[in-house]
């Protein structure tokens, strides 16, 4: 097997960046009790491991417990990059148990992580939204440090004439915005 890639946390800033962003709260200068317990969360974020030898994805471990009914989605911000060797993307699905099981689906489908992302302002920082799209009226339930989200490495190919320049900065739809701009 090539090894290709590396997994890392982002900055704790950047994670409570995102954190504060996400959950829509805000620090307030004086506000040391939820600035500690994002802090408490960042420290016990697990990096993605594969199960088995045989296991093709990566388990991505959620960093909080959380249920979601029939319709209801969540916003996770992993606090985990990745530097991806160029000509490889991450693929990111359900963990495919909690897919079945419970129809939990990612709300982009397939979540794709290129290489250049890992240079962004955002420190390449992967997220991760869920719905639970359960036809059965089944609640999901997510404890904290359960695996909730798989990771594939594929290679990709480029088109022969292919003369892309641009720089990516910036995480979801920045390379539309890219493409809008040089137009």
């Amino acid at each position: 097997m090539k090894r290709i890639a590396q997994f890392e946390k982002v900055s704790l800033e950047q994670f409570m960046k995102g954190w504060l962003d996400t959950f829509n709260l805000s620090l307030s200068e004086d506000d040391g009790s939820l600035s500690g317990v994002i802090r408490e969360i960042y420290e016990g974020i697990l990096l993605p491991k594969r199960a088995t030898l045989g296991s093709a994805g990566y388990d991505f471990y959620s960093p909080l417990t959380f249920t979601l009914k029939p319709g209801e989605e969540i916003k996770i911000p992993t606090g985990i990059r990745v530097k991806i060797e160029e000509g490889w993307v991450l693929k990111c699905y359900p963990r495919s148990g909690l897919g079945f099981k419970y129809r939990l689906q990612m709300n982009n489908t397939v979540g794709i992580i290129d290489s250049d992302y890992y240079y962004s302002d955002n420190e390449g920082h992967i997220f991760c939204k869920l719905t639970n799209d359960s036809k059965e009226g089944k609640s999901v339930t997510i404890e904290k440090g359960m695996g909730f989200m798989q990771g594939i490495f594929v290679e990709f190919g480029i088109t022969i004439d292919d003369d892309v320049d641009a720089v990516r900065n910036g995480g979801l739809g920045s390379t539309t915005k890219e493409i809008l701009r040089r137009r």
